[in-house]
């Protein structure tokens, strides 16, 4: 248990380190890594969306997925598993994401956010531990996906395949790509630095289970505070690397890729803490079992994937001006259908 500890505390520190590396080499600030954003941006790289300012192929998603693929192939854990409610998990990954694109970033760009000083951050944080905990009276009153079973482990490699021949694409054949001449998506870190950044976190992500959600939820739940620990040692850590490259800025004013309305900010991370709960974990958790074959996963982050472009195509992300009205009901009818997903789940649970 102490050795599992001082992992996580390990994991949170390079976490903090490489984001904020990321950013020294190119990436927008307060944001070395966000799974919500960087989906995002793929999703416009392959033409899902048409946004200009957001379509670059991160490389950090890529090598997130071949990190932890790699490190369960060496460790014996790449089990290829489906069969566990895909499309609720599509609808929840599709709602986390219009959640995190209210926000402007997932729950590991929040903690980013909140090491380069921005308040407004702090604010969806409370959102988060509020969403979370609703997802926890759900579980409490029998909320459980259906459990998942093992099947033909090719499978298991399909979801990694397709990053690499993403990364063909990236550097082989960029012509085909989209990408982002100004904006958040071109701002980006060498593809070689990105792509070993993702590499290293996909990783010990999957070695040590990193989930920003667990550590709130496994705290109240279960009085465990070791994945909470990790989490506050990735902020400590990534403020010091901030204040020593000049990065932090303290106020809610003037932040990058961000606005200041903090009801939506609020309400927009309640909504990725409540739809995370339900799924099994957040974002980057969910990237990390998809490269272990987790089939079940790979369907939440396609939720994701199509949130992000449903979320540019209709306008529902939110920008530094603040939240559109379509953003803002969407984010009300979120609530709705998750809320009604763990409704109907609880009751049928009940019923066997």
């Amino acid at each position: 248990m102490k050795n599992q500890k001082a992992l996580i505390i390990g994991a949170g520190a390079i976490i903090g380190l490489i984001a904020v590396g990321l950013v020294y080499f190119g990436n927008p600030a307060n944001m070395g890594f966000c799974i919500a954003c960087f989906i995002r941006d793929t999703a416009g790289a392959v033409k899902l969306h048409s946004a200009p300012v957001v379509q670059y192929m991160r490389p950090e998603i890529i090598g997130l997925v071949l990190g932890a693929a790699l490190m369960a192939l060496g460790k014996k854990e790449l089990v290829a598993r489906a069969g566990s409610n895909p499309l609720v998990r599509f609808v929840l990954g599709f709602f986390v994401m219009i959640g995190a694109l209210m926000f402007l970033g997932c729950p590991l760009r929040m903690v980013l956010r909140i090491a380069g000083g921005d308040l407004n951050a702090v604010v969806g944080l409370v959102g988060f531990i509020v969403g979370i905990v609703a997802g926890i009276i759900a579980l409490n009153k029998g909320f459980s996906l259906d459990r998942s079973y093992k099947v033909s482990k090719a499978e298991g490699f399909v979801f990694p395949a397709i990053q690499i021949a993403f990364l063909v694409l990236l550097v082989a054949v960029p012509s085909v790509l989209a990408f982002s001449v100004t904006g958040p998506g071109s701002m980006k870190a060498p593809v070689a630095i990105a792509l070993v950044a993702g590499l290293v976190v996909g990783a010990i992500a999957q070695r040590t289970r990193f989930c920003m959600v667990a550590g709130i939820r496994d705290s109240i739940m279960f009085k465990d505070f070791g994945m909470l620990i990790g989490f506050v040692t990735l902020i400590i850590v990534a403020a010091v690397a901030n204040m020593a490259f000049g990065f932090f800025h303290v106020g809610f004013e003037g932040q990058p890729v961000a606005h200041m309305d903090g009801l939506w900010n609020f309400l927009g991370l309640a909504l990725v803490g409540f739809g995370s709960v339900l799924a099994g974990g957040c974002p980057l958790r969910q990237l990390i079992l998809s490269g272990e074959g987790n089939i079940d996963s790979v369907m939440t982050v396609v939720g994701m994937f199509v949130g992000a472009a449903f979320c540019h195509n209709f306008g529902l992300a939110s920008s530094a001006a603040g939240p559109t009205p379509n953003g803002q009901i969407a984010v009300i009818i979120g609530f709705i259908v998750v809320g009604l997903i763990a409704i109907v789940n609880i009751a049928a649970n009940k019923k066997k």
